[in-house]
């Protein structure tokens, strides 16, 4: 078995902005593992705010040893995003060694599309309203907020797309004192879903307050082992692949994240289409599906996923699994 790491760029087609800064390209790894002249492959993006980067990510993935398999895969690397490239392709692998599909083996029923949110990036209100009425056809669409000027944004948006469903991610950016103050004004413009509206580390204010919206964790959930932290806090657990550690642990967290009685969002960093296809997997029947990393790229893979009114599709097999 040899495995290979690259670094692949790609565009944005415009200019994406968060509260933690700006970017004009998605710098992703994409790993490809060969066996016995088959190969699958899978993407990851290293994640500053995780202490990642895309050489400690490399080098993670280059201390594995020559042969290993999913299992125990999970005993060499730690949840994140170099676990999740390396996952992802062996279960691409498999299924073009089987001939069956991913989602065969992993023993799911037949996906299909799933309604995904659309990201605005942050800039003035004005801007905020105009790229609002630029989407406004599409059903949801996510805000990302957590400065001082967020209801202004908040409203312009609601102004530029009347019909659209509105989440918001607040980036760790608020205090329960914020939440608890906008969270009437959070109703009265038809806002879905709140994440991570604190910071991981103080979302202990969380317990006992009172949620009119739902509150989903996304900093505060990576793995199964999160979820005994989120109980009284969280209404909606945030999915994401590059924090599970691939698709293996996703499904797991998916399955325990219901049992234990939250509702289930998938996200994901901005990627091609290579990171959403095990992800729109998870999705299926997701309450909310945020896969639409590819959107905001000026250009993606081959065989990228299909995106129209129906959502975002589940991939074709010349793309991955």
């Amino acid at each position: 078995m040899s495995l290979t790491i690259n670094q692949d760029v790609f565009p944005l087609a415009q200019v994406f902005t968060i509260s933690r800064g700006s970017r004009t390209e998605a710098k992703v790894l994409s790993v490809k593992i060969n066996r016995d002249g088959v190969s699958g492959w899978g993407e990851c993006v290293p994640y500053a705010r995780y202490n990642e980067t895309a050489a400690s990510v490399s080098a993670q993935i280059e201390s594995l040893p020559d042969a290993f398999d999913s299992q125990g895969l999970y005993e060499l690397l730690p949840p994140g995003a170099a676990r999740n490239a390396v996952d992802c392709a062996l279960w691409d692998l498999e299924a073009k060694q089987s001939g069956l599909r991913v989602w065969q083996l992993a023993g799911l029923p037949t996906p299909g599309p799933e309604i995904t949110a659309y990201t605005l990036s942050l800039d003035s209100p004005e801007n905020m309203r105009a790229q609002a009425a630029e989407h406004a056809h599409r059903p949801l669409l996510k805000i990302k907020l957590g400065t001082p000027d967020d209801m202004p944004r908040l409203e312009a948006v609601r102004a530029g797309a009347l019909r659209s469903d509105i989440i918001v991610d607040a980036n760790e950016g608020w205090s329960a004192e914020v939440y608890a103050d906008l969270a009437p004004h959070l109703l009265r413009l038809g806002v879905k879903l709140v994440e991570q509206p604190l910071p991981a580390a103080d979302d202990g204010a969380l317990l006992g307050l009172d949620r009119p919206v739902p509150v989903c964790a996304d900093e505060s959930a990576h793995d199964c082992a999160s979820l005994k932290h989120l109980a009284g806090k969280y209404d909606v657990v945030n999915i994401k692949l590059d924090k599970t550690g691939g698709l293996t642990e996703a499904l797991a967290l998916r399955n325990a994240a219901l049992a234990q009685g939250f509702k289930v969002m998938v996200g994901c960093m901005v990627g091609s289409s290579l990171a959403m296809a095990p992800a729109t997997l998870v999705a299926q029947g997701a309450l909310i599906t945020d896969l639409d990393g590819p959107l905001l790229l000026a250009e993606d893979r081959a065989h990228p996923l299909q995106f129209d009114a129906a959502g975002v599709h589940p991939p074709t097999a010349a793309l991955w699994g």
